[in-house]
């Protein structure tokens, strides 16, 4: 068996119409995990064939919007695809704090929606999801198990937002580490540590510096891409992804953003940081595939 870690998007909450919100699919045999929700997620899911939206669970970093508003999208979905009996509540896996509010209070807004859809089908039970609601813990601890899949949370520093968490998926396949929002710090390091994957956010902070003063204050919480390169090369991480890009970077697909930037800006930052490893400048649906025995394996969409 392969556990794939497939970027479901690669957005911040700048619009982009090549890049999704924020968001991770990871995948060993049955057992699909979605970590964070951005906007148009359930498209990118729907991209990997996951068009019935069974996921096992759903887990959350912190309660920044960006992250979230394809949540009850989500939720929404997973239920009016549900066909007969075969609807299991989706668990969604979040910190305590704000974010938990979210998530009870997000699906009201379309009670009139639930209750005209459920009376005219006669036979959609009401919207469930089982709400598993941890303690953000001071140092990576286990919040989730599933047969051999175990996923640990840890917390990162994304100040003035509370409490912001990243993850660790521990498979037989091997481990996979995801920032969520977070400056370069040692908490991101103890998550990270002997993982095969890892996940990062990323942004150019002297793009950032060079542009109007009314956006420096972002870079009191993110992660500067050449630290993240000096991180990795310290962790010797076998392969680091980026994602979330602030800026986002041009493809060949879309050559013009309104940004000069490019894919090739991350990858120099990175390798100026001293990392020599794999590395991944995420598009949306960008997979690396892991297997117990060998190197994991990054696969470009199309």
């Amino acid at each position: 068996m392969t556990t794939e870690v497939i970027i479901t998007g690669t957005g911040s909450p700048i619009p982009d119409a090549e890049r999704a919100g924020p968001g991770v699919l990871v995948r060993y045999g049955d057992i699909t995990m979605q970590f964070d929700v951005g906007r148009a997620t359930v498209q990118r899911l729907a991209g990997v064939g996951m068009w019935d939206l069974q996921l096992t669970a759903v887990f959350v970093t912190h309660h920044h919007s960006d992250h979230l508003t394809g949540l009850a999208d989500l939720v929404l979905s997973h239920w009016v695809m549900a066909r007969g009996d075969d609807f299991t509540p989706l668990q969604i896996v979040v910190p305590k704090g704000p974010a938990v509010d979210y998530v009870s209070e997000m699906t009201h807004p379309w009670r009139h929606d639930i209750e005209v859809r459920a009376e005219h089908s006669a036979r959609l039970r009401p919207v469930e999801m089982e709400l598993i609601a941890f303690d953000p813990p001071a140092s990576p601890a286990e919040v989730w198990r599933c047969e051999d899949v175990v996923v640990s949370a840890g917390p990162v520093r994304h100040e003035p937002v509370l409490p912001a968490v990243g993850y660790r998926i521990s498979t037989p396949d091997g481990d996979i580490a995801i920032s969520g929002d977070t400056r370069v710090c040692d908490e991101m390091a103890e998550l990270a540590t002997g993982a095969d994957v890892v996940v990062y956010e990323a942004m150019l902070f002297d793009v950032i510096r060079q542009g109007t003063p009314l956006r420096h204050f972002i870079l009191d919480y993110h992660a500067d891409t050449c630290l993240i390169g000096a991180q990795a090369a310290e962790l010797g991480v076998p392969t680091l992804v980026l994602t979330h890009f602030i800026p986002a970077p041009a493809t060949a697909a879309v050559p013009a953003l309104g940004s000069a930037v490019t894919e090739q800006n991350y990858v120099d930052q990175v390798r100026e940081g001293g990392y020599v490893g794999d590395l991944l400048v995420a598009r949306d649906l960008d997979k690396v595939v892991l297997e117990a025995g060998s190197a994991p394996r990054i696969e470009r969409r199309g």
